[in-house]
């Protein structure tokens, strides 16, 4: 099996046990030593897309981790917390609730390439150790600014107390670090209570399963219904037609010269079958990511 589940995480279990559920369902089908990984993290606070990569398609893994990512979350006023969502211990509180119009009038700055804090309570590394361990040992957390592109940042709707926006983000970007900068910018301070991604690359909700279909489908012996084809990971990339031949010398991991393909990556395809991603340069096929299929 060669492919992706793409699952619909719910809130209160973390990223690596879905990645260990797929991998007890496939082994229930007869699998014995399924490769699987994720295609980028989710706090157990968080719910929504999680791409779970299977055999050959933990190859493109590394690139959904870098893929854009949209979310739906909602900052609620007043109170800022360590960790920047619901979890944490409140480190800073305010008596100011924006309205719908100071939300609005702030929300121009956090749009395009902007520089970003990353939250204490984060997986970047410190001096070898991560930052969300020194955190919790109550230790300074000394990290530097990012570079990161909100592409699309939409009010959903405001109260008082709260409110709720949809973004469409670079790799790299922290949701809490927005919502906190967020509030900041209306002179008050808040934390994330809700945050759900919608999508992964080029995966949606649309294609998500809960963890209850999962198993469902495992015991009904349909999950493999459920998996989308390797392809589907790669929409964005443009396919490249390649002879038998051409096919033998890439999975070889040879160049390929002379081609009149435009420059660019794309997917080498031998009739239906993936043979790898290919980075064409001067007319010159070189293989990025080989897929023995």
């Amino acid at each position: 099996m060669h492919g992706w589940i793409i699952l619909d995480k719910p809130v209160g279990i973390g990223s690596t046990p879905c990645v260990g559920k797929v991998k007890r369902a496939l082994r229930e089908l007869g699998i014995k030593k399924p490769k699987v990984g994720h295609g980028g993290t989710l706090d157990p606070l968080a719910s929504g897309v999680l791409p779970i990569a299977i055999g050959e398609a933990t190859k493109l893994a590394g690139r959904m981790l870098d893929a854009t990512k949209a979310y739906d979350f909602t900052v609620a006023f007043g109170a800022e917390t360590d960790t920047l969502d619901a979890e944490g211990e409140v480190v800073a509180t305010s008596d100011k609730r924006p309205t719908r119009q100071e939300i609005e009038d702030i929300m121009p700055g956090y749009m395009g390439t902007i520089e970003q804090m990353p939250p204490a309570f984060s997986a970047l590394k410190v001096d070898g150790k991560r930052a969300y361990d020194l955190a919790r040992e109550g230790k300074a957390v000394d990290l530097q600014s990012r570079t990161v592109t909100i592409h699309e940042l939409r009010l959903v709707e405001a109260s008082p107390e709260q409110a709720t926006f949809s973004a469409t983000v670079s790799k790299g970007t922290y949701i809490r670090s927005l919502a906190r900068d967020i509030a900041r910018a209306v002179e008050s301070v808040g934390h994330v209570t809700m945050l759900r991604r919608t999508r992964a690359g080029p995966f949606g909700l649309d294609a998500a399963i809960s963890l209850d279909i999962l198993e469902e489908s495992t015991k009904a012996r349909t999950l493999y219904d459920k998996v989308l084809p390797l392809t589907a990971g790669l929409d964005d990339i443009p396919a490249l037609v390649v002879s038998p031949e051409e096919a033998a010398r890439l999975r070889h991991g040879q160049r390929l010269s002379g081609h009149p393909a435009p420059p660019g990556q794309h997917l080498a395809m031998e009739g239906e079958t993936p043979v790898a991603l290919v980075e064409v340069e001067d007319g010159e096929v070189a293989v990025l990511r080989g897929f023995n299929l």
